[in-house]
């Protein structure tokens, strides 16, 4: 039996195991592909996240899949450097996805980067100097985020250092991320 042969047994075979074989290679194959593409154009195998909460509304909601560039890939543009001409997701500047306090292993924070402060520089006004530099951050919820991260509970005085930052958010679909919130985090 040569080659051809063989591939098409294998591919018109009503036999279970191969019939699973088949399958499975076919799955795989798509999720190659997939994983292919989203890193060649975002910079990351995984460049989905599903958005927990809803501090960022009403730009993203709870249940939606963004999509994350690579910091690889691009640069921060900040709320105060986008107001001159730049928005995503309907606000001046970019929404990053950043690890709080730098650590791995906990749910990252996807926030607007509001402006970059300097190792010794307020925070903000009238607010603390910065123990390093980094972005100070803010969710756009105005009911749940009045206040900036770092004056808050989710990087309480701490600016969002450049190496925390994993991307920035390029795209959204609503509604597909409840699946992923529904299912058991592993």
């Amino acid at each position: 039996m040569n080659l051809k042969d063989a591939y098409n047994n294998f591919k018109e075979s009503d036999n279970f195991f191969i019939s699973l074989t088949r399958d499975l290679t076919s799955v795989l194959l798509a999720v190659l592909i997939f994983a292919s593409f989203s890193y060649l154009v975002f910079g990351m195998w995984t460049p989905m996240v599903a958005v927990e909460s809803g501090s960022m509304e009403p730009h993203m909601n709870v249940g939606d899949i963004v999509f994350i560039q690579s910091i690889d890939r691009t640069q921060v543009i900040t709320y105060e450097e986008g107001m001159d001409s730049y928005t995503s997701f309907n606000s001046y500047g970019n929404v990053i996805l950043y690890k709080p306090y730098g650590r791995d292993g906990v749910t990252p924070i996807i926030h607007r980067a509001m402006y970059h402060v300097e190792e010794g520089e307020p925070m903000w006004e009238g607010g603390p100097a910065a123990p390093h530099a980094g972005y100070i951050t803010k969710g756009d919820n105005e009911v749940t985020n009045r206040y900036y991260d770092q004056q808050g509970q989710v990087s309480y005085m701490l600016p969002v250092k450049e190496e925390w930052v994993i991307g920035v958010a390029k795209y959204r679909i609503p509604y597909i991320g409840y699946l992923r919130l529904m299912l058991p985090s592993f």
